[in-house]
Order: C-alpha cells, then sequence, then structure tokens
C-alpha cells in the first residue's frame, strides 16, 4: 500500500516539475517570423523552353550493319533440335482428349483388386481404393495416376497398359497388373 502511495506522490511532482517548465514567452518566435515575412520577394524563373522531338526511323540494319539495340556481348542461341517425343497419336488422344475416371487419382499400387464378376457379356474386376470404396471396372476403364489403361481381366489379376514418360522425356508404353488380393 505504501508503495502505490509513493508511486503515486512520484508520478504528481514530476507533473508539477514539467508544468513549471512551460513558458508562455514566444517573443523570440514572433521576431524570427516577421524578420522572414519582411524579406522582398523574387520572381520566379520561366520554364525552360521544350524542343520538339524529332523523330528518326533506323534504317541502317536493312543495309546490313550491326543493329545498335542488340547486345554484342551475349551469343546467339541457335534453335533447339526438335526431339521426337514418342506420342503416338492413339496415345495423344489418351492423354487429351477423355475425361479422367476415378481410380486415376490413386497411385496404381494402393489398389486392391478383390474379386471378378463373370457375365455372359463381360467380366469386371472389382477394385477397393484405399479409402476402402469398391469399385466396378471393366477393360478399356483407366486407373492410376500414368494412365493405366485396362486390357485383360482374368480370375487372378488385372492387365494394364500404362503411358509414362522415361528419363530422357519420352512418352513409352509399359505393362502393368493387379493381382488378386488373398
Amino acid at each position: 500500500m505504501t508503495r502505490l502511495i509513493t508511486r503515486n506522490l512520484f508520478i504528481i511532482f514530476l507533473a508539477s516539475f514539467l508544468a513549471g517548465c512551460i513558458s508562455n514567452d514566444i517573443s523570440d518566435l514572433e521576431a524570427r517570423v516577421s524578420e522572414i515575412m519582411s524579406r522582398p520577394g523574387g520572381e520566379i524563373e520561366p520554364l525552360p523552353e521544350i524542343k520538339p522531338y524529332d523523330a528518326y526511323a533506323y534504317k541502317s540494319a536493312e543495309a546490313g550493319a550491326r543493329d545498335p539495340f542488340e547486345p554484342f556481348y551475349i551469343e546467339k542461341q541457335q534453335p533447339e533440335e526438335v526431339v521426337d517425343s514418342g506420342l503416338t497419336e492413339e496415345m495423344e488422344r489418351e492423354i487429351k482428349n477423355r475425361n479422367r475416371e476415378e481410380l486415376e487419382g490413386y497411385e496404381l499400387d494402393s489398389l486392391e483388386m478383390v474379386g471378378t464378376i463373370d457375365s455372359e457379356e463381360e467380366n469386371w474386376g472389382i477394385i477397393k481404393s484405399p479409402e476402402g470404396t469398391v469399385h466396378r471396372v471393366r477393360v478399356g476403364n483407366y486407373m492410376g495416376r500414368n494412365i493405366g489403361k485396362i486390357t485383360n481381366i482374368f480370375e487372378d489379376k488385372i492387365e494394364l497398359r500404362e503411358i509414362i514418360k522415361n528419363s530422357q522425356g519420352r512418352w513409352e508404353e509399359r505393362v502393368a497388373a493387379i493381382a488378386l488380393a488373398e
């Protein structure tokens, strides 16, 4: 409690001390302002005359001279050779001109084959996604992130043809399979 009273008294003393340092005498400021205002005003110099722009069309390049706007210290790059991407028309159609299927959002090794359904018309494969959702697929469907098109469905596996890019940037096909889970 005494500490609080001591602190408050100190603040009051400091405020009254600072209040005593204030002076209402501004005569020196008024003298300076009147001295500045009594100076004679000068004339403002006129703006310099603006010269009209003379356009010049550079035509020396037509005569075979070096272009002054092209840096001379940078070598011109040779056009790169056109590299065969290995992409056939059929592969390009599969990559670009079709709607993605739901199982293409998963890596192939995360999908599980859990069975097949044999009907008179066609065979169906039963695939289980990592979330546990069961999907029915047939030949021609896609799954996996490498544009894996189902080519065959057997009782113990599903074969796919994937389109991948190799280390040289060329597109190539590879065969993959998903075996029946035990």
